[in-house]
């Protein structure tokens, strides 16, 4: 009988990550089987000091998990084992009363197990190896006192593998609600922190912390992707306030391919770490991969995670530079039509003042003239290449150049002149002044 039951006590030291659902075999249990269970019971709870020092000791040599516990805090291990044991043991000789106590016993050790990030595999083969070595005694010392009572003691077997499994279901729910909290609470406190940053509201005490919470350095480079996203349309999870992804993605070998987004009202925003030469932005907004009609803007580099704030204006100042048929507008490359979204009633008054007389005009005659100096500006003042993206004669452009020179007095061979008429018509194109 020894070797059937040591056998049994082998097959539970086998690790498993998730526990087995308990299996009701009949018990054959009659009142004579039940009181020998009770009379080894007791003997065990009168010796649970010492069942509980050889438990934490093949913990400590079987279970590298709890080892790191063990050294840490010797004592607060003995006093959960212990407490475990005894509710546990308890339970085989009043279950009525100890059941319920039991059950609260093993949910609070998966709570804190899970709180102190033991696998969950190793909280269940301590617990089987507890069940083991409880057998294993009950066992003995029915052998001890009476070994013909052995028979007897068989026929309650499928009753205390049972109340071990379903301990074992009791901690793995436990474990796992409280892993779901942890995550949930790790996730919160990470968007609380990129919140903070991307605002400028961030204490620079928190800085550390949000570094090692985030993966970041604290003094890296850093730019911030903005993307216009718009309300999601009916359906699951729509709702006020609700925003849909923006359908914006890195290549997994570019530049800050795994960025961090926070949603805003009107725009996602992600922060971007940098690592490479200065061209790197560049390189960056050439891998995004923007669909039509998508608005995105890339802010100028700051330094540290203190002026991500900063980077966050930067790329909303970007994303109002992008014009409305979409596509991607890095800062550095568009200052002057930044300028002019940074200042939208000042940018306005020189639209009009530069090209309010062309409003006279019937409003084709005015477009063809703002097509053709938007053409010749892009062609660095040649009228040859304007011509040949208007498909029209050079002479015919020089001929709407001047036009427009005698309607609004201007001269654009004068670069003051030429440098307001250039913001004028960005003005127009951004802000549809």
């Amino acid at each position: 009988m020894p070797q059937v039951v040591r056998s049994r006590i082998g097959a539970l030291h086998g690790p498993s990550p998730v526990p087995p659902l308990p299996h009701r075999f009949r018990s054959l249990a009659d009142r004579e089987s039940v009181e020998v269970l009770h009379r080894a019971a007791r003997v065990l709870v009168a010796s649970l000091p010492a069942l509980t020092d050889r438990l934490v000791e093949a913990l400590y040599a079987q279970e590298p998990a709890y080892r790191a516990a063990i050294d840490s805090d010797r004592a607060e291990v003995w006093q959960e084992v212990h407490h475990s044991l005894r509710h546990n043991v308890g339970s085989l000789i009043q279950p009525r009363e100890f059941r319920e106590s039991a059950h609260r016993t093993s949910r609070w050790i998966g709570e804190i197990r899970a709180e102190q990030g033991v696998p969950l595999d190793a909280v269940l083969h301590a617990f089987r190896m507890g069940g083991a070595m409880v057998w294993q005694d009950l066992v003995d010392e029915t052998a001890r006192r009476d070994p013909d009572d052995i028979r007897l003691l068989v026929h309650v077997a499928a009753d205390v593998w049972n109340f071990v499994d379903e301990h074992c279901g009791v901690v793995a729910d436990a474990y796992r609600q409280a892993e779901r909290r942890l995550s949930w609470r790790r996730e919160n406190r990470q968007r609380l922190m990129v919140a903070a940053l991307l605002d400028g509201t961030a204490r620079i005490a928190d800085l550390a912390e949000a570094a090692e919470m985030l993966g970041l350095p604290e003094q890296g480079r850093y730019a911030v992707l903005a993307v216009a996203v718009g309300p999601r349309g009916p359906g699951p999870g729509a709702g006020a306030g609700a925003i849909a992804r923006p359908p914006v993605d890195l290549p997994v070998d570019a530049p800050g391919a795994t960025p961090l987004w926070h949603p805003g009202p009107d725009a996602e925003f992600a922060i971007l770490p940098l690592t490479g030469p200065p061209g790197e932005l560049s390189e960056l907004a050439a891998a995004l991969d923007v669909p039509a009609g998508t608005r995105a803007g890339i802010g100028s580099a700051v330094e540290g995670l203190a002026a991500l704030g900063d980077a966050r204006r930067l790329a909303e100042t970007a994303l109002r530079a992008c014009p409305a048929s979409g596509g991607t507008v890095l800062l550095d490359e568009h200052l002057p039509d930044a300028l002019v979204v940074s200042s939208p009633a000042l940018a306005g008054a020189l639209a009009d003042r530069v090209l309010g007389p062309l409003d006279r005009l019937d409003p084709a005659d005015r477009d063809v003239i703002v097509e053709t100096l938007t053409a010749w500006l892009d062609a660095d003042g040649s009228a040859q290449r304007a011509g040949a993206r208007l498909y029209c004669h050079r002479n015919t452009v020089l001929n709407r150049l001047r036009r427009f020179e005698q309607l609004t007095g201007r001269c654009l061979t004068r670069p003051r002149d030429a440098v307001e008429v250039s913001l004028a018509l960005a003005a127009r194109r951004l802000l549809g002044t």
